[in-house]
């Protein structure tokens, strides 16, 4: 049902890539709502304390899904947009690196924690996310995608971290 709401755009961001655009998810309220209920159903709230989204559509679907079910969120940006004290991890891009910071008491020592982002393709920021997440004491219990690009292999660079999606291409 969410597939209805993901547009399709050839040769984005260069040629031969079908993007995948979930901006008209974002844009219809059912789309929307939908999407978080079917994420908040990934997952029991009760196996985890804590909501980390990575930027800046994992913001989107994480903040609105602990909301839904209660719990805090933290965010894990682009190398410095945090203003308190971080860690940082790099991570494989295809051509090259980039990197992603979480504040250090982002998720106290002990709490479990849901990874949340919009797609998981190649697994390279998602990994980069949990060891983040793992650095300063947590524990991803899970991580949840709207979208995952299966022909990418993504989910076996998270190793035993189970890993959920609602659409798969």
């Amino acid at each position: 049902m969410i597939e209805r709401y993901i547009r399709d755009v050839p040769d984005f961001p260069k040629p031969g890539i079908l993007f995948k655009d979930i901006t008209p998810l974002l844009a219809s309220a059912e789309g929307l709502k939908l999407a978080i209920d079917q994420l908040a159903a990934l997952v029991d709230p009760k196996s985890y304390d804590m909501v980390c989204g990575v930027e800046s559509r994992g913001f989107i679907f994480g903040t609105a899904l602990a909301l839904r079910v209660g719990k805090g969120f933290a965010p894990i940006r682009k190398p410095g947009k945090l203003p308190w004290k971080t860690v940082s991890q790099s991570y494989e891009l295809e051509y090259g690196t980039d990197r992603i910071e979480i504040h250090t008491d982002a998720v106290a020592p002990g709490q479990r924690a849901l990874l949340v982002d919009d797609l998981l393709a190649t697994g390279g920021t998602a990994e980069a996310a949990v060891k983040l997440i793992e650095r300063i004491g947590g524990k991803v219990v899970a991580c949840s995608f709207v979208i995952e690009l299966v022909f990418l292999h993504g989910r076996q660079r998270l190793g035993a971290t189970p890993v959920h999606s609602l659409v798969k291409y």
